[in-house]
């Protein structure tokens, strides 16, 4: 076993009463004494066991709604425009009526009559266009949009289309990569315009989209998101569950982690005063750090602050060591 003292340099890091590494079955260790622990910031925390979904990335964009109320606009002038054409043909009817009553009985002329009949079908025939105005209007809000999408622009009282409107919801198109999809059980996914996992606003499925990104050939959806930092136009980052099984390990926030030569490493403290490193190999995002499989025990106690200073010290100790 190799032992040696960590020698304490004079710029910065003579808080340490003590500090010495030593080679423990192929793993160096990093003793410190709680007092310097202290002083130095070091934090720990206890991981917990996990079951973790594995997760990939795509990007997204907050797209806004202006094509969408256009439509709107348009269905609705259509919509008065039918309305005002079956209110005048039921009055060009209630007249045609009583015109065959009166030519009936002889009290109006035949002509009277074939002026109202050309009346009626005149008025028939603008209620027949204004059906097929409204219903193509429909059917490209359909055809661009979705059904559930243009059900919202067209209905009277859509609760959805209300939010989008006032701000108090967004609308996020999100296209998979081509080699990916959406599982039929997910309905949520995770969007941040950060690229931050851990500061990812939850959004809601709402449709497929009918049509793709020009830049990517996988498939489109629409989702509504709420957040007080979205505005239209906003490329996020978008993370979207696997269809794969369950994994299980530990969640460790991303302070833990520390890069050296090409890897990660994550400190346990495996003492009162003992510190060792780990090679960390299987390693993903998650909500709240990053989801650790396999490497490291539940119930570890990880290092979550000070660990840079933990990997000098060792460093440092193996050089003198080695010296």
């Amino acid at each position: 076993m190799l032992s040696c003292l960590a020698s304490i340099s004079a710029h910065g890091d003579d808080e340490f009463n003590s500090g010495k590494v030593k080679q423990t079955t192929g793993q160096p260790t990093v003793v410190i004494d709680s007092n310097s622990q202290t002083l130095s910031g070091i934090k720990i925390l206890p991981v917990k066991a996990v079951v973790h979904h594995a997760e990939f990335e795509t990007i997204g964009k907050i797209i806004s709604i202006q094509p969408l109320l256009a439509l709107r606009e348009r269905y609705l002038v259509a919509q008065a425009e039918l309305l005002g054409a079956k209110a005048r043909l039921r009055n060009t009817g209630q007249r045609l009526m009583r015109q065959q009553e009166l030519f009936k009985h002889g009290i109006a002329a035949k002509r009277s009559l074939q002026e109202q009949e050309a009346l009626g079908s005149s008025d028939q025939a603008l209620v027949d266009a204004g059906q097929v105005r409204q219903t193509t209007i429909a059917n490209e809000a359909r055809l661009l949009w979705g059904t559930k999408l243009a059900e919202w622009i067209m209905a009277d009282n859509s609760r959805q289309w209300a939010d989008l409107l006032s701000g108090r919801q967004y609308l996020a198109q999100v296209t998979l990569p081509a080699n990916k999809h959406l599982p039929d059980a997910v309905k949520t996914i995770a969007l941040a315009p950060s690229g931050q996992r851990s500061k990812a606003y939850s959004a809601t499925l709402v449709s497929q989209s009918t049509q793709v990104d020009n830049s990517q050939q996988g498939d489109s959806y629409f989702f509504m998101v709420s957040g007080a930092n979205l505005r239209a136009g906003m490329k996020v980052m978008v993370w979207v569950v696997e269809d794969a099984p369950e994994q299980f390990g530990v969640i460790v926030p991303e302070s833990a982690l520390i890069w050296y030569m090409d890897q990660v490493y994550i400190y346990i403290k495996t003492d009162k005063d003992s510190f060792s490193r780990r090679a960390i190999k299987h390693f993903s995002n998650a909500p709240e750090g990053y989801f650790v499989e396999g490497d490291i025990k539940a119930d570890a106690e990880v290092v979550t602050q000070g660990g840079q200073m933990l990997l000098s010290e060792e460093l440092r100790g193996q050089m003198q060591d080695e010296d």
